[in-house]
């Protein structure tokens, strides 16, 4: 069982920025690919971001250039750096952890490869 708590979101305006960082638990944290994904009011999860076990990012196109994905295994953590962040970015951020699902490269965007989900952060961006 692997437990995933995000921290950071909150209120910000236009073109500012945010961090937004999810713990895990699990001894073997090194080897879980992360991603984050977003829910926005009537809208279905979208994928943001991820980190594979080797470091390798991967990114939606609409966060590309804005958005940074990293990861601390020594802190068992990883961190959504925002920046020039848009009133469209609003929505509840959601960590996930994949515990290694074969040809993660290929399927890193969709929520259905993913183990176990943190309860969500609400990032809102004002404009």
């Amino acid at each position: 069982q692997v437990q995933l708590v995000e921290s950071g979101g909150g209120l910000v305006q236009a073109g500012g920025s945010l961090r937004v960082s999810c713990a895990a638990s699990g001894r073997t944290f090194s080897r879980y690919n992360m991603g984050w994904f977003r829910q926005a009011p009537g809208k279905e999860r979208e994928f943001v971001a991820a980190v594979r076990w080797s470091g390798s990012t991967y990114y939606a196109d609409s966060v590309k250039g804005r958005f940074t994905i990293s990861r601390d295994n020594a802190k068992n953590t990883v961190h959504l750096q925002m920046n020039s962040l848009k009133p469209e970015d609003t929505a509840v951020y959601y960590c996930a952890a994949d515990l290694g699902t074969p040809n993660y490269s290929i399927g890193y965007y969709r929520a259905y490869e993913y183990d176990y989900w943190g309860q969500g952060t609400q990032v809102t961006v004002s404009s």
